[in-house]
């Protein structure tokens, strides 16, 4: 796709996202280094599901401490280039290790805690069917997503996102509004505990990434927390399922990968 570019150079790829030829932008090379060539206030919303540092063979480490350490540095970084009043989504699950469990969504809230400007607005349980089936403990069937906006104005567009009611067509049985619908026509807010399928060894979105995010939850997420023609950036973006439901929004991508398949600039 011409409107797809890749880059190895972190101040190209920066770059390319003002040009108004370019729809989505993928980054290979360091994380930080793509960070520090973004201006200020530069993207509508983040949206990421970074490494767990739990061994697998896309991550160099596997302990708490690695993990700690990189978002206290790389929560600054996030703060600054998010523009005042966009969303973060960081989507984490559970670190193991020795038989030991530790919730991500604790460690990355408290270095988030610690940005005065993002204020967190929910914490989103996705709940999925299939997964390690454990022997010693019960299988973890869920993760987390923890929604950020910063600043205390955001937008929000509940009719993008709505879910079929439970009962369509209820109406009022009784008084002044009997036999008007007890329900928003519309439908209703999904609430914040999600089932959205992970991406298995059967599913149709399966490429050869060990651990992929789904497009079906990043697509609720940016069709809520973003608008039409708005800038996705995902600085772990894998196999860019946060690159396919931005597009299919109509709003602008900037991801960072560690591989890329597409023609590849400077």
């Amino acid at each position: 796709m011409k409107n797809v570019k890749a880059y190895r150079r972190a101040s190209s790829a920066a770059a390319s996202v003002t040009k108004d030829n370019v729809l989505a932008t993928v980054f290979h090379g360091d994380c930080f280094d793509l960070l520090r060539s973004m201006p200020d206030h530069s993207v509508d919303m983040i949206v990421s599901s970074p490494p767990y540092c739990m061994g697998r063979e896309y991550e160099s480490d596997n302990d708490l401490a690695t993990f700690k350490a990189s978002h206290e540095s790389l929560v600054p970084q996030l703060t600054r280039v998010l523009r005042d009043g966009g969303s973060l989504c960081w989507q984490v699950g559970w670190h193991v290790k020795n038989a030991i469990l530790t919730p991500l969504d604790y460690l990355v809230y408290a270095e988030f805690a610690k940005q005065q400007e993002m204020v967190l607005r929910n914490r989103i349980i996705w709940t999925f069917g299939h997964g390690l089936h454990c022997a010693n403990r019960f299988s973890g069937r869920h993760e987390t997503v923890l929604w950020f906006s910063k600043g205390r104005t955001y937008d929000f567009d509940l009719d993008a996102v709505r879910i079929l009611q439970k009962y369509p067509g209820k109406t009022h049985s009784r008084g002044p509004k009997k036999g008007l619908p007890s329900g928003n026509p519309r439908g209703k807010n999904p609430g914040d505990v999600w089932a959205i399928p992970n991406v298995k060894a059967n599913h149709i979105e399966k490429t050869d990434h060990p651990c992929q995010f789904p497009v079906g939850l990043v697509h609720r997420l940016i069709k809520a927390l973003s608008k039409r023609g708005s800038l996705i950036f995902d600085p772990f973006c894998g196999v860019a399922s946060s690159g396919v439901a931005a597009l299919i929004e109509g709003r602008r991508f900037l991801g960072r990968n560690f591989a890329m398949n597409t023609s590849q600039s400077d």
